[in-house]
């Protein structure tokens, strides 16, 4: 076998294969993009405040 054919062939397959993707709309990208971004926010917000409670926590405990 050719050195140049398996990569042309593993190119090839690899065509056939996101022929078969189901790519999402636009739309359909930028609700989860605005979905996973307000998420990880409220998240953020969350740990923050849980640390911050067990820090203030912790520092009376071992005063």
């Amino acid at each position: 076998m050719n050195i140049l054919a398996k990569p042309v062939n593993f190119l090839k397959e690899v065509r056939v294969e996101l022929s078969k993707v189901s790519w999402s709309t636009r739309k359909e990208l930028l609700a989860s993009t605005v979905l996973v971004i307000t998420v990880t926010g409220i998240m953020t917000i969350f740990i923050g405040i849980v640390d911050l409670g067990l820090s203030r926590f912790l520092s009376v405990v071992f005063k």
